[in-house]
């Protein structure tokens, strides 16, 4: 069962998306957020395995609170579900972290299918969003890695294994694992020595060893 915590300002959205999630056996609902701020609080105390983020909201918006929901759990996926595609606003909420960005006119089932899609690790993105990115899609690839995971791939860069890099980051080693799997995606590689080989390229890493 995949759970999932919805994040709008609007009730009556939110209202929507229930009724929509409930009629599914696979995914389940376990609280709402009206702002950004709730939305942390939530992420915290329950630990959802994908939340549904709308970005325009009063107070954090849903970029922020993106970032700290993942810098504080970075297991959780976040689908952005808001009506704006411009490549600023896009941009910005990938490089947050969210792995999935959809527009609230889609259909329904698109909903569904990009949280199932989230939660076995796929990154779902409407196709006009992807179309708004193409232009600069390879020169803002280093901004869409948080801090974290740039710390993580410097390390992964120099040769260290993930046990090394918990102990260097104070972490533990299944958080570093996590953070390994969002890098590998983010940048396109299968392989810590593609990896490697990407970060010296694009970031100046250190050699391994």
């Amino acid at each position: 069962m995949t759970t999932v915590l919805l994040v709008d300002d609007h009730p009556l959205v939110r209202a929507g998306l229930n009724a929509l999630i409930s009629t599914t056996d696979d995914l389940k609902i376990i609280d709402e957020a009206a702002s950004g701020e709730q939305a942390v609080t939530m992420a915290d105390n329950l630990g959802p395995d994908v939340v549904l983020m709308d970005l325009s909201m009063p107070g954090i918006g849903g970029v922020e609170a993106t970032r700290r929901i993942l810098d504080a759990h970075p297991q959780v996926r976040v689908v952005v579900l808001t009506s704006f595609a411009d490549q600023e606003r896009v941009a910005d909420a990938l490089a947050a972290g969210a792995v999935g960005y959809l527009l609230k006119d889609c259909d329904g089932r698109e909903v569904l299918a990009a949280i199932r899609s989230a939660a076995l690790g796929h990154a779902p993105l409407d196709a006009r969003v992807a179309r708004a990115l193409l232009p600069s899609a390879t020169p803002r690839v280093r901004d869409t890695l948080s801090v974290r995971e740039l710390e993580v791939l410097r390390l992964l860069a120099r040769g260290l294994a993930n046990k090394q890099i918990a102990r260097a980051l104070g972490i533990s080693e299944r958080t570093v694992k996590v953070h390994v799997g969002h890098v590998f995606r983010r940048i396109g590689v299968m392989d810590r020595t593609s990896a490697a080989m990407w970060a010296r390229d694009n970031l100046g890493a250190d050699e391994p060893g």
